[in-house]
């Protein structure tokens, strides 16, 4: 049976379902981190240890066909066949994806592992949708506009209101780590995976099964290298640690896997700063949960009528913010007829410098051109972009089509 759901809508739903998966596997890790693996680096090494095999083996069963061409994993990604090895041109993209996870997972083991509480520090980890709208800003096309931006400063701070503890101490060292290596770290992961998804490998877009299980295999090449050149000790322990609580690991790996296909493959149908935006949402999910754990693990869930108060205004902020990204999108076709000397090659090169469009093809029949247009807010985005279309010479006419429907197979 096909599923079909609005290719508007379907770009929150994945995010919103890799939230909520990841907010199950942070509770999954508490559990490990509390009863089984205390030792912050031996827990992270002996994950991905781990980890390599557990997404090995989920993409291997992905990869099982199930007739017309399709596979498994086709139903998570329409663009997956089966597991295969690495491109050349995309090898330099999975390395620095993979240094970019484990400059981040290094930081924050480091900032678990040398501050008794950083529960007070590691909810500005949120910050980092504020650099990735800086970074889109410097190198992207179509920079984020003002709408976006107010949104994701909305959701940045929602976040960091939400999941802030006031138990801990803010230490600046740990705040510097945060900031200067944590951050960073997403970034090169979440710039890289987007360019991944959205390179062409042979006559698809590349899939995000692929690009989860080669990110897996650099990071824990990466992070083992480092942690057996900081500690030895740890890196054995950590081989020890894989054996001996394989299934935890296993499960937290497996779940883990799943959040971050669906969040690669969002990835692939918007910005950066967005899908990041969006996924914090996660922090509504993690509060029942971890309002769950306190019954079972020595821990309270600190509830106290101010810190309730400001979590829960947290909480109203990024569901308002994400509701701004998801009401505000408008996209359009513009059919567009060309006169004069200048080539088809010409206006096309001319039409996609123009801010909003994200396409355009040339074609054979009634109209020679068409534009693809996404755009924030329909009044000034419209005009602008009509301004600019009737500065260009070699346009006889256009029109513009506004897209009220959207349909994707799911």
């Amino acid at each position: 049976m096909k599923i079909r759901i609005r290719k508007k809508y379907l770009f929150y739903v994945l995010l919103i379902l890799s939230a909520f998966i990841a907010a199950v596997t942070t509770s999954i890790d508490g559990i490990i981190s509390y009863f089984y693996i205390s030792n912050p680096w031996v827990f992270g090494v002996s994950v991905f240890l781990v980890g390599v095999f557990i997404t090995l083996f989920l993409s291997l069963i992905l990869s099982v066909p199930i007739g017309n061409n399709k596979s498994i994993g086709s139903v998570i990604d329409p663009s997956f066949r089966r597991i295969r090895f690495v491109k050349k041109e995309e090898l330099k993209y999975h390395i620095m994806a993979g240094i970019g996870n484990t400059v981040s997972t290094l930081g924050y083991l480091y900032v678990v592992s040398k501050f008794v509480d950083p529960s007070a520090v590691l909810p500005f980890f949120q910050v980092v949708i504020l650099y990735l709208l800086i970074v889109e800003s410097l190198s992207e096309k179509d920079a984020p506009t003002l709408a976006e931006t107010e949104s994701s400063i909305i959701v940045t701070f929602g976040a960091i209101m939400a999941s802030i503890s006031l138990s801990g101490e803010v230490n600046v060292m740990a705040l510097l780590v945060i900031f200067l290596v944590m951050n960073p770290g997403w970034v090169l992961l979440a710039i890289y995976q987007r360019k991944l998804k959205l390179m062409k490998i042979g006559d698809t877009h590349n899939d995000s099964i692929n690009i989860r299980l080669w990110n897996v295999i650099f990071t824990t090449i990466f992070t083992a290298v480092f942690v057996f050149i900081y500690n030895k000790d740890y890196f054995f322990e950590a081989i020890n640690a894989s054996f001996k609580f394989y299934p935890w690991l296993s499960l937290t790996m497996g779940v883990t896997f799943f959040s971050y296909v669906l969040y690669i493959r969002a990835l692939g149908l918007g910005k950066a700063s967005i899908s990041q935006a969006v996924k914090a949402s996660t922090i509504i999910f993690a509060i029942p949960l971890s309002l769950l754990l306190s019954h079972y693990m020595n821990f309270s869930f600190s509830a106290s009528p101010t810190l309730l108060v400001i979590k829960l205004m947290g909480i109203i902020l990024v569901v308002l913010g994400v509701a701004t990204f998801a009401l505000t999108e408008v996209r359009a076709y513009v059919f567009i007829n060309a006169q004069g000397d200048k080539s088809i090659k010409e206006l096309m090169d001319e039409i996609w410098g123009i801010r909003g469009v994200v396409a355009v093809s040339a074609l054979a029949g009634k109209h020679d051109l068409i534009a693809k247009v996404r755009i924030r807010t329909l009044g000034k985005g419209y005009e602008r972009i009509i301004r600019r279309l009737e500065g260009i010479e070699g346009i006889e006419k256009f029109m513009w089509q506004s897209i009220l429907k959207e349909w994707e197979e799911i």
